[in-house]
């Protein structure tokens, strides 16, 4: 028999989890623009390493129910975002690990996707892998990018900045002292 070739970009999800095949293979981060987007400024997504993926298909028989088409999707990207303290680039490192059931309908999909801890997906003719795998490490980024330790200070307050602020008076005390005043 002989083997069928695969290509990620329009991808058979039911014939390659039929084979139970597996692709797997590396891409410039600079090639997923909706992630090298969330790059920061100074660290643009052509300086950072490629991303390493891999997909296998299989196909679950449970019983008294009918075959079931599933993909295990694995994902690790190391990219560099801003950092929401100090605003210089941090590197975070990304890995996803999933498994998605594919079934016919997108009535189907949703109806399992509620009750179900798996995701799940209506069957396309042909998947765009790429995407798919864009799309789950968008949702891997940290919501808020951030240093354990920013390698800077945060912020320089001169002494004499510092002595202004505390000589200033303070509104509240003016306000304060009309109370007094009234009572």
């Amino acid at each position: 028999m002989k083997s069928r070739a695969f290509v990620p970009e329009k991808l058979d999800v039911a014939a390659l989890a039929h084979d139970a095949a597996s692709l797997q293979g590396e891409w410039p981060a600079a090639s997923l623009p909706r992630l090298a987007d969330s790059a920061a400024p100074e660290a643009p997504a052509s300086g950072w390493p490629a991303l390493r993926w891999s997909l296998h298909g299989e196909i679950r028989q449970p019983k008294a129910a009918a075959a079931q088409t599933w993909l295990h999707l694995t994902a690790s990207a190391r990219v560099a975002l801003t950092c929401q303290r100090c605003l210089k680039p941090v590197q975070e490192d990304i890995a996803i690990d999933r498994w998605i059931r594919f079934v016919d309908t997108e009535a189907e999909a949703a109806a399992l996707d509620v009750d179900s801890d798996d995701d799940v997906l209506a069957l396309p003719r042909h998947l765009d892998a790429r995407e798919l795998i864009e799309d789950e490490l968008l949702l891997a980024l940290p919501l808020v990018p951030r240093h354990d330790a920013c390698p800077e200070p945060l912020a320089h307050v001169d002494e004499e900045e510092e002595a202004e602020v505390d000589e200033r008076p303070n509104p509240f005390a003016a306000l304060a002292a009309l109370k007094r005043q009234k009572s």
